[in-house]
């Protein structure tokens, strides 16, 4: 067995960091327990801050500026995020300590996340907090890019759809929490950010009770030359055809979820006509069929896959569904077809996240390089938040309509499904 994926031996003496299906006869049932603790932990604590405590931070401090706050935080948000998560990536590939490349990392995070979320409760100005979300940022992905980094390494090849499930599932289960947790602090934000800092802190002893991470000191130590910055801390360029039609096609189905989820309230209204209380009535009923969709799809989609011997197929079909989901509404405005898209659409990303994972560990192109390799190819989502609002609202304002949204959308949705078809190196 190898230095990495020992759990007897603290010091070993050998080092290879990846898991074989013969190293790993059973599947690694308290390492899944870890990833969809940890997943949760960061997520739950993400989208209560960023959907709810932090938008009625910034209307405590600037009310007269929020909108042009909440901007300039987006964006200083993402360029930090996004160098944070290669940086951290990299460095924890290359981490040696006798907790493991990934364990350090992650309590760095999680008390980092404690802190910066502390500190987001007590700001008085916008400048404060937008530096102290930044912070904040850098702490999370601290925790983000080791775990996906952990999920390569642990994990054979024939478990990683079960476990990219697990991951996925604790995914699902934060985000339908978050902004309800973040909620019940609106009238004391400042108790609302310590409670999910808490909430993230608890990453850090989650994964030292289940990852059980072996020493990475038997690693060998590379020095710091122009070889290892270009191996470790930019875009890969070697092997990497795969690889980039894997990032490109999760792009794309991002770019098609969140050019409607992102108008959804404005669908509802503009395009179905509701009032604003019907409207709001949709928008929960929708979003609790995607939530329970998704956590249905994570029990589901992982281990039929790998019982399957076959990740690429579902990612395709799954991409189908989104594409099928989103195009519903083009052909009625009723009300009825908002909860059409939430049934296809819904089970669509149910099982994309939970087998996405596991295609992206199959396609790296350095398996010594995975949490930084992997934390590029969560960038995707991050593009496809940003892109899939703008492409709405520009198909909106030049066709006068959403129809057309619709319609471009699952041909959104469609080139992700035609990419990852493209994808050789897995079935």
């Amino acid at each position: 067995m190898s230095a990495q994926r020992s759990t007897t031996d603290p010091q070993p003496t050998t080092w290879t960091g990846s898991t074989t299906d013969a190293d790993q006869p059973r599947f690694p049932v308290r390492l899944a327990v870890g990833l969809a603790v940890g997943a949760f932990c960061w997520i739950v604590a993400y989208l209560g801050a960023v959907g709810v405590l932090l938008p009625a931070r910034v209307a405590e401090i600037a009310p007269d500026d929020k909108a042009a706050i909440i901007a300039l935080n987006s964006t200083v948000s993402m360029i930090v995020a996004t160098l944070a998560n290669i940086t951290i990536g990299a460095s924890s590939d290359l981490t040696r300590s006798r907790f493991g490349r990934r364990t350090p990392w992650i309590w760095v995070g999680a008390i980092g996340s404690l802190g910066s979320l502390f500190v987001l409760g007590r700001v008085t100005t916008a400048g404060t907090l937008i530096a102290a979300w930044a912070v904040y940022q850098v702490f999370l992905n601290a925790i983000i890019a080791p775990l996906l980094g952990t999920l390569s390494d642990r994990v054979a090849p024939r478990y990683r759809g079960t476990a990219a499930s697990a991951y996925a599932l604790g995914i699902g289960v934060g985000t339908g929490l978050g902004q309800v947790i973040g909620a019940q602090f609106l009238g004391s934000t400042a108790t609302g950010f310590l409670v999910l800092g808490v909430l993230t802190f608890v990453a850090g002893p989650a994964a030292a009770l289940f990852f059980r991470e072996a020493s990475s000191i038997p690693m060998p130590a590379k020095p710091f030359t122009k070889d290892l910055v270009l191996d470790n801390f930019v875009f890969a360029r070697r092997d990497a055809r795969d690889y980039y039609l894997a990032l490109f096609g999760k792009f794309f189905i991002m770019l098609a979820k969140f050019s409607i989820q992102g108008y959804m309230l404005y669908i509802l209204t503009d395009y179905m006509l509701l009032e604003k209380a019907d409207a709001a009535r949709y928008i929960s009923l929708t979003a609790t069929i995607i939530m329970v969709a998704g956590i249905t799809m994570a029990f589901v989609a992982g281990p039929l896959a790998d019982r399957l011997g076959r990740i690429k197929l579902p990612v395709v079909i799954s991409s189908l569904l989104i594409g099928a989901g989103v195009l519903v509404p083009f052909f009625s405005p009723s009300p009825s077809t908002i909860v059409a898209y939430a049934v296809l659409a819904g089970i669509g990303f149910g099982a994309f996240n939970a087998v996405d994972q596991a295609l992206n560990i199959s396609v790296l192109p350095n398996p010594a390089t995975a949490a930084k390799d992997l934390g590029i190819l969560n960038l995707s989502n991050t593009g496809g938040q940003i892109a899939g609002p703008l492409l709405a609202a520009a198909v909106i304002t030049a066709s006068g309509g959403y129809r057309l949204l619709f319609v471009l959308a699952a041909g959104s949705a469609l080139v992700g499904a035609a990419l990852f078809t493209a994808v050789r190196r897995v079935r």
